[in-house]
């Protein structure tokens, strides 16, 4: 099991998750990045995004990986 956070950014602002989740495997925190990105984005807003980039990083800060949002979001109509 391992800490993970979940840090999200676009050119102009930085979210940054304070208390993480802890996860089996890459795989798991995948599929929890993916559910970060959903969480924020279904809610009513008037944020564009599409320029936006999920940061998953472990507890000693180095990032495992990155998730576009728009690889979620698929292509705008």
């Amino acid at each position: 099991m391992s800490q993970v956070y979940f840090h999200c950014s676009n050119t102009k602002k930085v979210f940054v998750d304070r208390r993480g989740a802890v996860v089996d495997d890459l795989a798991e925190a995948r599929d929890h990045a993916t559910r970060v990105v959903q969480s924020l984005t279904s809610e009513r807003s008037l944020e564009d995004w599409r320029d936006w980039v999920l940061h998953v990083s472990d507890d000693q800060g180095d990032e495992l990986f990155v998730v576009p949002f728009t690889l979620v979001l698929g292509k705008p109509n």
